[in-house]
């Protein structure tokens, strides 16, 4: 019997259909690029996800809910079968939103009397296993349907909000930002424990360090605005080469939904279109913009093990998704090393690429991370659509380095001279 792994499913499984109260039917079937999926695919696919790697192992007499489903709300396992093409998610009209939530709601049945009536061993264990990541898994799709679903409303030229934010006061004290200075040396990364972390965060490893420094909050959007206003979006040196092609070709002069309007800027947010702050973090900008300004600011990205370094034992705290604020805070004064987690997603230098001694996952599930370590980009921290039961100071993110939709901003770090 798992009942304390039953709860936390059952937690799980109603804050994803928590984030959906605000939505109208229209929104749920809506694909605004190839990269997001409508939110009726994700409550699909979540279900799915419990549906083909618990149910069908270890459910006695298992029978499918429905056999389309199987390729319907496959994601990308090749080893489970066929899927239906990422990019024609939005073309789907059925199953209604109703039939999905009643597939949510019926996989859900099954699973609670699954968890309930599963005994000690080694097999509960190894269920258990999976049950875990099926969550963590889930809220990495209640993150994906906040960010797809502010995509598919930013498109809109009436610029609806998902829910009014609440109000955010203003620093009391607002600082330029200090730095913290970081010993070089060899240090350790990695998770080392025993509760559960994704197959990249291990295994726990020892690495060289040159001493660093690191900012001590995130670019905000003032000393963004400064970058654009220094002819940032029009200065190739700055710019990797592959950046400067991808600006030029997608015509970039600002963050993605940064709107000029009468002479000012503005920001489209989850709370719809309002003035930009220039306190709070820059949020949606690629790798390419983040090193763009890094360099613009003599500075540079910390690696994802200088940013772990650096953050190790302090408190992950923040804006998180279940603050609903949904949207970084800035940071109030001078707090030394802030701003860690919960608000934007950090770009580091380091390419996704798997520490020594990796192993995958076995079996099927081991296609999760292992086979996108190519062409992306680490990412640290955590953001204001995370929840917070899911981080960790070993918690790598990953995206390609022109991708904006995310909550991702940056901070800044640079060497030490000797």
């Amino acid at each position: 019997m798992l009942p304390h792994l039953a709860e936390r499913y059952s937690q799980t499984r109603r804050f994803t259909e928590h984030l959906c109260e605000p939505l109208a039917v229209e929104d749920f079937v809506v694909q605004s690029m190839p990269d997001a999926s409508p939110t009726r695919w994700h409550l699909a696919h979540t279900a799915w996800f419990f549906e083909t790697f618990v149910l069908t192992r270890w459910e006695a007499d298992y029978r499918p809910a429905n056999t389309a489903f199987q390729t319907l709300f496959n994601s990308y396992y090749n080893g489970v079968g066929e899927a239906f093409p990422r990019t024609r998610r939005g073309l789907l009209t059925r199953p209604t939103v109703a039939e999905v939530f009643q597939y949510r709601h019926a996989i859900d049945e099954r699973m609670a009397k699954l968890l309930h009536g599963v005994g000690d061993g080694d097999s509960s264990k190894e269920m258990a296993s999976v049950v875990e990541l099926g969550i963590n898994h889930e809220q990495q799709h209640q993150e994906l349907m906040l960010t797809d679903i502010k995509h598919a409303f930013s498109c809109n030229p009436l610029f609806p909000a998902y829910r009014p934010a609440p109000a955010c006061p203003a620093p009391k004290n607002p600082q330029p930002g200090g730095w913290t200075s970081c010993d070089g040396g060899v240090a350790e990364i990695g998770y080392a424990g025993r509760l559960f972390a994704f197959d990249n965060e291990r295994p726990r490893h020892k690495t060289f360090l040159q001493p660093f420094e690191i900012r001590n909050r995130l670019t905000t959007n003032g000393e963004f605005l400064e970058f654009m206003n220094d002819g940032g979006y029009r200065r190739p040196e700055l710019w990797l080469s592959l950046g400067w092609s991808t600006l030029r070709e997608q015509q970039w002069a600002a963050p993605l939904y940064w709107i000029e309007r009468d002479g000012s800027w503005h920001e489209f947010t989850l709370g719809g279109l309002r003035r930009l702050n220039l306190d709070e973090p820059v949020c949606h900008v690629s790798y390419f913009e983040a090193d763009a300004f890094a360099r613009w600011s003599g500075a540079r990205l910390p690696t994802e093990a200088e940013w772990e370094h650096a953050v190790s034992g302090l408190d992950l705290k923040g804006s998180f998704v279940e603050s609903e604020r949904y949207h970084p805070a800035p940071v109030d004064g001078d707090t030394g090393l802030a701003q860690l987690s919960g608000e934007v997603w950090q770009w580091t230098a380091s390419p996704y690429a798997a520490y020594p001694g990796y192993a995958p996952l076995p079996g099927t599930l081991g296609e999760y991370n292992g086979k996108f370590m190519c062409n992306q980009y680490v990412l640290r921290g955590g953001s204001c659509a995370s929840p917070a039961t899911h981080l960790r100071a070993t918690y790598r993110n990953f995206f390609p380095p022109d991708a904006r939709w995310q909550f991702t901003g940056l901070r800044l770090s640079r060497d030490v001279k000797q």
